[in-house]
């Protein structure tokens, strides 16, 4: 008997040591469009409401987060994590380590362009402004890499972001090599009819009738596309691809579902090969989107998810029952409400399901978890400059095995940028010193009895700067905050207008915050990539009709007012 509990503490020894010495697996999560005050762990007093279109303070509308609170508390989450206001330059700071100085993109609707190998012109690629994105970073460093979710990248080529495998609920622009979707008619599309352009809901078949845009369904019946999977048989795939997959496939699939599945088949594979990996996980959870369900609930921006619900210590998910066809469908009870604090349950219930999988796959103590988002909550914080409404987001990093050196609330500054310096100080990457890199690594800090991470924070939309030390803050508007307290609400810190009124500490850090702006502020006058001469013409030519253009609709307006 002794002999047998001797070799059993000897394996799980050897297991622990084993997990340790092997590269870390590094997981980056990010959600979509919310804010940090929608996580309780923040303590904020407000959140948003079910429709978004307003604050509230209803505890029915409050997120149950037990397994975010156990990644805060056991690892260790930042009070103050900024991201830019909007998600394409988000993700391009995540990807890239950079601001948009380098890689151009300012804003969803002002992302640069330039003239590429073929000397056409386009947008600005990532991967053309900025060769050492994240996904190649972690291959450098010997990772597998999988990136799960929505993709946004515009110019599409999604095989040269240093990812080999790629399982994409794009939604838009990004799946038009594949052409029409056979699986899915969860579509709203743009149609000319009678001379006019309308939205058309491809399922019902009927005008929406209401503002939206062209997209496609990344929830339920979601449109999803494969690059590079085992099951394939070409580069890119349409999913369902296989004989079991069409079977079970229909409006009961959820799209966020079939993007954890297919992280987890990876992660088994790349565990069977003895090889570390890399995952990166940018789930629509937080995004708004057409109800195609209940199409007439269109001002209900957060649909419904599959009800989870959480008991002793663990989540029951209920099984989805949808039936019905073109938009007339009854869920039997079988989903959540609709809010955005059903979205944060679903991404807790996500966590938890990843830490079962890592402790099923023994690699709990060897794996790092990094969870954040991109912008603020839509009709709060998205697209908003103002005070930290739109760039301030939850930041939490959890890793049981590693020997940090903090725990639980960071009060301290940290960039969506800095997660690539991160990676790649774990993978072992040196990233050249003539390659501009605006994060800083978050491992001196987390390792260390380093007390802060960085002096300052930054965000940005088109020309609109924001910026933030430990005691001021200038946002978007050019108003300056005093931040050494945090508000109840997360924002409302109190305005300085008069700088002869306040301590001498804050002036300086604002003169050093206004002596570093100038070097990123150059939308204006180096907004495109490389470009032809040709091209400088176009867009030049362009801008001055949108400049004319924009002058007349506001004499117009004016002459209107003043008859």
């Amino acid at each position: 008997m002794m002999n047998k509990i001797i070799l059993l503490l000897f394996l799980v020894t050897f297991s622990m040591v084993a997990q340790k010495t092997k590269k870390p697996n590094i997981i980056v999560i990010l959600a979509d469009d919310i804010s940090a005050r929608e996580f309780p762990i923040y303590n904020s007093d407000t959140w948003s409401s079910a429709k978004g279109n307003k604050d509230s303070q209803d505890l029915k509308l409050r997120a149950h987060t037990p397994m975010l609170n156990k990644l805060a508390k056991e690892g260790m989450y930042v009070k103050t994590a900024w991201a830019s206001v909007v998600c394409s330059p988000s993700r391009a700071m995540l990807m890239t380590g950079r601001y948009p100085h380098l890689h151009k993109w300012w804003g969803n609707n002002t992302i640069g362009q330039y003239t590429d190998e073929d000397g056409n012109l386009g947008t600005y690629p990532l991967f053309a402004s900025s060769p050492l994105s994240i996904g190649h970073v972690a291959k450098k460093g010997g990772y597998a890499t999988m990136w799960s979710g929505k993709s946004q990248m515009r110019n599409r080529n999604l095989q040269k972001f240093g990812f080999d495998e790629g399982v994409f609920t794009p939604g838009e622009s990004d799946i038009t090599e594949l052409g029409e979707n056979p699986y899915s008619n969860f579509t709203i599309k743009l149609k000319k009819v009678n001379g006019k352009k309308e939205l058309y809901n491809q399922d019902t078949g009927k005008p929406l009738g209401y503002p939206y845009y062209a997209s496609s369904s990344w929830y339920w019946k979601p449109h999803v596309m494969l690059m590079n999977h085992p099951s394939s048989k070409k580069q890119f795939e349409w999913w369902p691809n296989t004989k079991e997959s069409k079977k079970e496939y229909g409006v009961n699939t959820y799209g966020p579902d079939v993007e954890l599945d297919f992280i987890f088949d990876f992660m088994e594979r790349k565990v069977k090969d003895e090889q570390p990996f890399f995952v990166y996980h940018t789930t629509h959870l937080g995004h708004a989107a057409m109800n195609y369900l209940n199409p007439e609930e269109h001002e209900y921006k957060w649909i419904e998810t599959p009800k989870i619900t959480w008991k002793n210590g663990g989540y029951i998910k209920t099984k989805p029952n949808i039936t019905g066809a073109k938009g007339v469908y009854n869920t039997h009870g079988t989903l959540s409400a609709s809010g955005i604090h059903s979205h944060v349950n679903y991404l807790d219930y996500q966590i938890w399901l990843y830490l079962k999988k890592l402790k099923t796959l023994n690699i709990d103590d060897n794996t790092l978890i990094i969870f954040c988002a991109d912008n603020g909550s839509s009709k709060y914080g998205k697209n908003s400059p103002d005070s930290q409404k739109g760039t301030h987001v939850p930041f939490m990093v959890y890793g049981p095995g590693f020997n940090f050196t903090k725990k639980g609330e960071q009060d301290v500054l940290v960039n969506l940028s800095d997660i690539l310096p991160t990676v790649a100080e774990i993978g072992g990457v040196e990233i050249p010193k003539d390659y501009e890199i605006n994060g800083e690594s978050l491992m001196p800090f987390l390792t260390t009895k380093k007390k802060t991470h960085r002096d300052w924070v930054y965000g940005y939309k088109d020309n609109l700067q924001l910026i933030r030390g430990a005691k001021v803050l200038k946002d978007g508007l050019n108003k300056w905050y005093d931040v050494r307290e945090y508000p109840l609400d997360l924002i409302s810190f109190p305005e300085i207008k008069n700088w002869d009124n306040v301590p001498k500490d804050l002036v300086e850090e604002r003169d050093a915050l206004n002596l570093i702006l100038p070097k990123y502020n150059t939308f204006k006058n180096n907004q495109h990539g490389p470009l032809k001469e040709v091209h400088k013409r176009e867009l030049k030519a362009l801008q001055e009709k949108k400049k004319a253009k924009k002058e007349a609709t506001k004499n117009k307006k004016m002459n209107k007012k003043e008859k």
